[in-house]
């Protein structure tokens, strides 16, 4: 296992590496450009799925963090992370019995849990859960503003769902009603920036339409939240959003440096790579130590890194243990025992794998392992 001090060529293979000279540059530009915009930002750390680094974007200005599940709320609290906000709904009283618990918790060491809902019976059973144990928990009312997965339509598709539901919440004791949950998944990938430009223009508005029939009905919306890496500018400079929930950004994995890059916005860096070294060759290919066990496939492929512009190859699927490099163009295979770095092609999923991150400065070529780092919520699922 490497060790502080060790050189990264020592890093045995397959290992989940993160620079931490690009990851902080990344961490200081999202933070410059929220304060820049005047909204908060709260990272989402389903990507990255650990304590410390939570606690490093809460030091650089973040109000808090998003997570996705009951298991990575509890995972970074006992890493000492106060301010969570689990942006999902949960369902079932025995995991709605947990989130209360945290939320008192939290709240006995000064922080705060909050929470989404789409349901009257979600909000029930919530109500039912933070009596039972003296708790008290913001909850925010999640609208479908285009993800077409959780959410009640907004405001400009049905007058009432969204009013209705925050009425309920308001009515329910030890519930706060703290706004919306308005986040929209299918708009990070579009490629073109233009096309990203226009399909959250749709969404901002149907955000805008709904917090207005709240505060038409006499209801409070303090605050919309929602935006990802793909689309956080324009959320930011909307008017409508007071909260950003970027989590890729800070790691940037292959599938979004694939879209088109607005030179007006903050360029994020890759610092999320799988060392993997060349474990046999063959007359047309190279196989090298990293398959699906060691980074995800579900946004394709992971992409060889090569900042030096050496060798290009293309890597194809070799199954679990294992990866295929094809030369792109009249270059040689790698050779026997040579490192090869990827860029996997969906960071969350691939962090997910591993227990742990190799944390090095200087660079892939020459840097050293300044830390191991616990990838606390891996495998938190329920």
């Amino acid at each position: 296992m490497a060790r502080p001090g060790d050189h990264v060529s020592t890093i045995d293979t397959p290992a989940l590496v993160l620079d931490l000279d690009a990851l902080e540059r990344n961490l200081a530009r999202m933070a410059a450009f929220a304060r820049g915009v005047g909204v908060r930002l709260r990272p989402h750390a389903k990507m990255h799925k650990s304590a410390e680094i939570a606690r490093w974007q809460v030091a650089a200005g973040a109000a808090g963090v998003c997570v996705q599940k009951t298991a990575e709320a509890e995972a970074l609290a006992a890493g000492g992370v106060d301010d969570l906000y689990l942006s999902n709904e949960v369902i079932a009283p025995g995991k709605l019995a947990r989130v209360a618990a945290l939320a008192r918790t939290l709240a006995a060491r000064g922080g705060r849990l909050a929470i989404a809902v789409d349901g009257a019976t979600g909000v029930e059973r919530l109500a039912e859960a933070v009596r039972a144990a003296s708790a008290e928990l913001d909850v925010f009312v999640e609208i479908d503003v285009g993800q077409a997965r959780c959410g009640v339509p907004p405001a400009d598709r049905d007058p009432a769902a969204a009013v209705e539901l925050a009425q309920k919440v308001a009515a329910s004791p030890g519930l706060r009603l703290a706004g919306l949950q308005a986040y929209n998944g299918k708009a990070q990938h579009v490629r073109g920036v233009e096309a990203r430009r226009a399909t959250v223009e749709q969404t901002i508005a149907a955000a805008r339409a709904t917090r207005a029939a709240l505060l038409a009905a006499g209801l409070p919306c303090p605050l919309v939240t929602g935006a990802g890496t793909g689309t956080y500018a324009f959320e930011g400079a909307s008017g409508v959003y007071g909260e950003l929930q970027p989590g890729s950004y800070l790691v940037m994995d292959r599938d979004y440096a694939e879209n088109e890059v607005d030179p007006a916005q903050p360029h994020f860096e890759h610092a999320l790579f799988v060392k993997s070294q060349v474990m046999s060759v063959g007359r047309d290919r190279a196989v090298v130590d990293a398959g699906h066990k060691s980074h995800a496939v579900d946004s394709g492929l992971p992409r060889v890194h090569d900042p030096w512009r050496r060798r290009a190859f293309a890597f194809e699927n070799g199954g679990d243990e294992h990866g295929i490099l094809r030369s792109i163009g009249d270059v040689a295979l790698p050779a026997l025992g040579e490192v090869v770095w990827l860029v996997p092609g969906h960071c969350d999923p691939t962090v997910n794998l591993h227990d742990r991150y190799v944390a090095i400065r200087g660079g892939l070529a020459d840097g050293r392992v300044e830390r191991l780092i616990l990838i606390d919520a891996r495998g938190a699922l329920a």
